[in-house]
């Protein structure tokens, strides 16, 4: 081989090693709106609900192997699909992966696969922010009579969360989930940080420090995700503040913005307050996303609020499907007042009795009727 063509191989090489870092470097990058409202447009309109099992009070119970149920996820979800739903959201658990993770995979897997069956598509939940503070995996406390959410858990925790020295484990955990469903077409998309500073169950004195490390993660974990280059588009649900006014929005709020590729919210307002947070969103020129949304004694409903996100074209996640350990019928204030002796007038979430009846007849028409899916 001549010196020339040596030369020319070698050039040849050099351009396909820059094209194949650039197109690399190019999936690495947040969406832009174009590629994100076209992986929307091909998506069936998408209502579902946020999904824990009746039988699990947390992501522990939903994903041990000790309390892991496939036939009863295959129940609720048949549930689910019989009235149109074809997403639900998923919260999973860093601890999930770090004490077991070739059969976190497996059991992670297996779910999806009943969904699939049910022509499902789940958002799965990286890290949540919400309720208690030291999570421990293993056997979980049994609910605590007349309380909302008795034994739900913060993902990775207080502990973990401000430990500098966690950190590697909470990216081993990052990329590996995301890595290893990043092409499956079961996945819907994934959520990275669910409410990032929500107070949760941390004391005041608490809430600082905890804000300041989660806004120091929060856009390493999208980072963490988007070097396993996933198929599925990423994002962090907005919750507080005012989101027409970018001066009056919290650092973590800006961070969520400038990292999702598609934009989700949470909203239990009434219809008219639900319909200003999605006006208040468009402006982002992004897909919007509503991943938490029903909570009837707060004026949240589906009479009210399914209409409009279908007006808008809005993917509609509500809490709750079936009543369980959660204990989420039961309201927000039950943590102040619970509901032991006295049951509340009406429910505040899910949508099916534990008998698998619904609660209201009426709202599961409403589903099938607006997304014209399902089956009687």
């Amino acid at each position: 081989m001549t010196i020339s063509r040596v030369a020319g191989c070698l050039l040849i090489c050099l351009l396909s090693a820059v094209h194949l870092h650039a197109a690399a470097t190019m999936l690495a990058d947040r969406w832009s709106p174009e590629r994100a409202n076209q992986w929307y447009a091909s998506q069936p309109w998408l209502v579902g609900a946020n999904y824990i099992p009746s039988d699990a009070i947390n992501q522990f119970e939903m994903f041990q192997a000790a309390t892991f149920n496939p036939a009863l996820n295959d129940k609720e979800l048949g549930m689910a699909e019989s009235i149109g739903m074809n997403t639900v959201r998923v919260f999973l658990q860093d601890q999930l992966w770090e004490a077991d993770p070739e059969g976190f995979k497996a059991r992670l897997s297996q779910f999806l696969s009943i969904a699939a069956r049910h022509h499902i598509r789940p958002m799965l939940v990286l890290f949540d922010s919400c309720w208690e503070t030291n999570p421990k995996p293993g056997p979980q406390h049994p609910p605590i009579p007349g309380i909302h959410n008795s034994g739900w858990v913060q993902s990775p925790g207080k502990q973990r969360l401000l430990d500098t020295h966690v950190e590697p484990k909470l990216a081993a955990y990052v990329e590996g989930v995301v890595g290893t469903f990043a092409q499956d077409q079961r996945v819907l998309a994934w959520d990275i940080w669910n409410e990032p500073d929500n107070q949760g169950g941390d004391t005041a004195d608490d809430v600082a420090a905890k804000v300041k490390r989660v806004d120091e993660l929060l856009p390493k974990a999208f980072t963490w995700a988007r070097s396993v280059h996933p198929s599925q588009p990423l994002t962090s649900p907005l919750w507080v503040g005012d989101w027409h006014d970018p001066a009056k929005e919290s650092a973590t709020t800006r961070i969520q913005l400038e990292e999702s590729d598609v934009i989700s919210f949470h909203d239990y307002g009434w219809p008219e307050v639900f319909e200003s947070r999605i006006q208040e969103l468009q402006s982002t020129g992004r897909p919007l996303l509503c991943t938490e949304y029903m909570a009837r004694g707060a004026g949240s409903t589906f009479d009210g609020s399914l209409p409009v996100a279908k007006q808008y074209h809005v993917a509609a996640i509500n809490w709750g499907l079936v009543a369980g350990k959660t204990q989420t019928y039961l309201p927000w204030d039950s943590w102040q007042r619970p509901y032991v002796l006295v049951q509340p007038t009406v429910w505040f979430h899910e949508v099916f009795r534990q008998d698998d009846t619904p609660y209201r007849q009426h709202e599961v028409d409403l589903i099938r009727q607006l997304t014209q899916r399902g089956s009687r």
